[in-house]
């Protein structure tokens, strides 16, 4: 009996050493793999073209936004490019203000044509009642001083 459980201890002991052995090579053979340094890139040099023999459309040229684009992002606040009704309405209310004379948030006709009436009075120089071109275009919005954008 000692003979049959020493030559299974002995089968035991090979299975085991054959089996350690492979899983060791096995850790060995995936360490080489993630350990291994990519490649390095070959050096083909910059590409060198002659520009007169460049063929084919110039590529396009970057363009200032139109003038209704600039309007549009002017009211966009958010930049979302959609304008709300809040968006629309919140440049005008500094100007309404000026115009609502007696803070009450609402507008009358009183208050509206006192501010015309003044606004025409500063525009006829001649005081003779009527707008001349050159009297009328002293009425058109002034634009505000572009500021550096520095």
């Amino acid at each position: 009996m000692r003979i049959l459980f020493g030559g299974l201890a002995a089968i035991a002991l090979l299975v085991g050493g054959f089996f350690l052995i492979r899983a060791q090579q096995q850790q060995e053979d995936e360490l080489a793999e993630i350990a291994a340094p990519p490649p390095e890139p070959q050096d083909d040099g910059l590409p060198f073209a002659d520009p007169g023999a460049l063929r084919g459309p110039a590529p396009p040229e970057a363009t200032e936004m139109t003038r209704e684009e600039r309007r549009f992002a002017r009211f966009d606040r958010n930049g979302d490019r959609i304008i709300t009704r809040e968006e629309l309405l919140a440049s005008r209310t500094k100007a309404f203000r000026a115009l609502d004379k007696d803070g009450n948030n609402l507008l009358t006709f009183e208050e509206w044509a006192v501010a015309t009436s003044d606004r025409f009075a500063g525009a006829d120089a001649d005081r003779n009642g009527r707008l001349s071109p050159q009297e009328f275009a002293t009425t058109r919005p002034k634009r505000p001083v572009q500021r550096c954008k520095c």
